[in-house]
């Protein structure tokens, strides 16, 4: 059980992402406290980071313990505004440029929002196309281009395909496609006819039964389509198909979206394209 109750602020003079990211990261280690996380974005004037002061202050009054402020500002005059004195203020800019530009002996250009900006434009295009070839290829619904994919996710319905197809384009400019596994489908250790053409782009999904009667209960309750032995001989004739094609497949069971696209960028042997 959590020991107490934390704050802990993410905050950036952009997005938010970076600084979330790396300090949920760090949070995730202690995992007998409980924190109580704000992201805070768009932090870049001194006035805005002097009134964030202010409520990182009344916080730690009020929480009776010193919050944690994690910080990816650029402007030095902004970073200053917003030191807290019972606060824990970690900034991973004032962190780690110094040590990098005494290494690479150059200065740092200290330009805001290069890491999640339309910086290049043909990139910010490829990752957008990404997108929207994922989503017009969702569930199986267009399958005359499946030879412009780089990968088709293969899998039992709610097994982890949609949300991983997108995360791939997003994160990595992936052309990612899915088909899901119905019945039908699944009567024979055969492939699907359509994605025959495709087996070198296959990667299958599965999942513990468990656990997708427990997702699929939620979406149809008291269906055979949820029922714990139909969800248990779907995902054993999904995974003989994939050990009878030498198709290439992992458990989503207990992975986040991010370690399922990861694994698959491995396995797969895919390149970022942006």
């Amino acid at each position: 059980m959590p020991h107490h109750l934390r704050s802990a602020f993410f905050v950036s003079d952009r997005t938010g992402i970076t600084a979330e990211s790396l300090g949920h990261t760090l949070l995730t280690q202690f995992d007998t406290v409980e924190f109580k996380r704000e992201t805070i974005p768009f932090v870049d004037t001194v006035e805005k980071a002097q009134a964030l002061a202010e409520v990182i202050r009344q916080v730690s009054e009020t929480d009776h313990l010193k919050p944690l402020v994690f910080t990816s500002i650029i402007n030095p005059e902004v970073r200053s505004a917003l030191q807290v004195e019972n606060a824990v203020m970690i900034d991973f800019f004032d962190t780690f440029i110094g040590q990098l530009e005494q290494e690479i002996g150059q200065r740092a250009s200290l330009s805001v929002g290069k890491a999640h900006g339309m910086v290049n434009e043909e990139k910010y295009d490829h990752r957008i196309e990404a997108v929207n070839f994922s989503l017009n290829h969702d569930d199986g619904v267009k399958l005359k281009d499946l030879h412009e994919a780089d990968v088709i996710l293969v899998g039992v319905s709610r097994s982890g395909k949609t949300p991983t197809c997108l995360y791939l384009a997003l994160q990595y400019g992936i052309r990612a496609a899915n088909y899901p596994l119905t019945p039908e489908d699944l009567g024979s250790p055969t492939l699907p006819k359509m994605l025959l053409p495709f087996k070198d782009k296959m990667f299958g999904l599965t999942i513990d039964p468990a656990r997708l009667h427990h997702i699929r209960s939620e979406r149809r309750p008291d269906s055979k389509y949820a029922s714990m032995d139909n969800c248990r001989r779907e995902v054993n004739e999904a995974e003989s198909m994939f050990r009878h094609h030498g198709v290439s497949f992992i458990s989503t069971t207990h992975k986040s979206i991010e370690e399922i696209a990861s694994t698959i960028m491995h396995k797969a042997a895919l390149g970022r394209r942006f």
